[in-house]
C-alpha cells in the first residue's frame, strides 16, 4: 500500500496544505510519496524530501507545467496512477479543480473533502454543510481523495530524508493556456493560515465600517479578516474574505465573530476554530450556539471598546 500526496507550492515554498495531506496520507498506512510537478522547483523537491514520513518524492519538470493547469498536472498523475492506492491532494482551488478529472479518468469514487482517516478505506467527510459527518468506504482499488487541511496538523516539515526522483513529464494539452494571475496583496495576515481571524457581518452597515471597525481590531491583533457571505454579497468586503461552505475553510486559534448571525453555511467554514468569540446583539442568534465566549452587544459600541483595552 503506497499513497502519492500532490505537492502545493508555488515554486520556491511547499504550501502548509501538502504538509496536511501528507499527515492524512501517513494515517492511510504504508509509504508516502510526493510529486512536485512544475518548472524549476528543486527547491520544493528538496523541501518535500525533509518532511517527516515522506519516503520518496517524484519531480516533474517541464514550462507547461510551472502553472498547475488541470489537464496536464491529472495526465501527470495518471501515468503514476497504477503505482499507488491512494492519491491525495489538499482540498483547495487547484486540488479539486484537479483530481475530479483523475478520479473520472480512473472510473472511481472522488471521497471530497475528508476530516478523519479511519482505516486505509474508511474516511470521515463533512455533508450538509457540516451538520452530518458521512462515513465512507470505498472499494476502489485506487482512492482518489481530497484533504480538509484544517482537520489534520501539519506533518513536521524536518527530519526526513526521502530520496527525490526525476520522471519524464507528460506532452503538453494545447486544450488549455495560462493567460494570467492576479494575486491579492495583503498587508495582514492570509486568511486561511492565520492564526487569528477577525470576521464581520451585514450588521456592520457598510464596505467603510468594516474597514474602519474590523480593520482597527485586527491590527491590534495581527489578525486576519474574514466575512460571512452576506457581506461580501452586499459588497462590504471582496470575495477572498468570505468564510464558510462556498468560501473559504479556517480553524484559527482565535476567531472572533463581529455581527454575524451563524448561518449554517457560515458556521461550516469556522466551527472548527480553537476559541470562538462572538459579538451580536441578538441574543437568540445561531452564532452563540458555537461560540465559547459570547458577548450580547452593539458592535458598534463593544468593539471600539474592546480596542481601547487593547491599547
Amino acid at each position: 500500500m503506497t499513497c502519492l500526496v500532490i505537492a502545493e507550492h508555488n515554486h520556491q515554498v511547499l504550501h502548509v496544505a501538502s504538509l496536511n495531506a501528507i499527515a492524512a496520507a501517513l494515517l492511510c498506512g504504508g509509504d508516502v510519496h510526493v510529486l512536485v510537478s512544475g518548472h524549476h522547483a528543486g527547491e520544493v523537491a528538496i523541501a518535500a524530501s525533509k518532511v517527516s514520513g515522506v519516503t520518496k518524492v517524484i519531480h516533474a519538470d517541464a514550462p507547461h507545467l510551472e502553472n498547475h493547469l488541470a489537464e496536464n498536472l491529472a495526465e501527470q498523475i495518471l501515468t503514476l496512477a497504477p503505482n499507488y492506492t491512494h492519491i491525495l491532494a489538499p482540498s483547495t482551488a487547484i486540488g479539486k479543480n484537479v483530481l475530479p478529472r483523475v478520479a473520472a479518468k480512473l472510473d472511481v469514487a472522488q471521497i471530497s473533502d475528508v476530516t478523519k482517516v479511519i482505516t486505509s478505506d474508511t474516511f470521515e467527510r463533512p455533508i450538509y454543510a457540516g451538520n452530518a459527518i458521512a462515513t465512507i468506504q470505498s472499494m476502489d482499488a485506487i482512492k482518489v481523495i481530497t484533504v480538509r487541511t484544517t482537520s489534520f496538523d501539519p506533518a513536521p516539515a524536518t527530519g526526513g530524508s526521502a530520496s527525490i526522483e526525476t520522471c519524464l513529464a507528460v506532452a503538453n494539452n494545447s486544450q488549455s493556456g495560462f493567460v494570467n494571475r492576479e494575486i491579492s496583496k495583503l498587508s495582514r495576515p492570509e486568511l486561511s493560515a492565520a492564526k487569528i481571524v477577525v470576521s464581520g457581518g451585514r450588521a456592520l452597515g457598510s464596505g467603510e465600517q468594516y474597514e474602519s471597525i474590523l480593520g482597527a481590531l485586527a491590527d491590534k491583533l495581527g489578525a486576519a479578516m474574514g466575512a460571512s457571505r452576506a457581506a461580501v454579497d452586499a459588497g462590504y468586503a471582496p470575495n477572498d474574505y468570505q468564510v464558510g461552505q462556498t468560501g473559504k475553510i479556517v480553524a484559527p486559534e482565535l476567531y472572533i465573530a463581529i455581527g454575524i448571525s451563524g448561518a449554517i453555511q457560515h458556521l461550516a467554514g469556522m466551527k472548527d476554530s480553537k476559541v470562538i468569540v462572538a459579538i451580536n446583539k441578538d441574543p437568540e442568534a445561531a452564532i452563540f450556539s458555537v461560540a465559547d465566549y459570547g458577548l450580547v452587544a452593539d458592535l458598534f459600541t463593544a468593539v471600539p471598546e474592546l480596542i481601547a483595552e487593547l491599547g
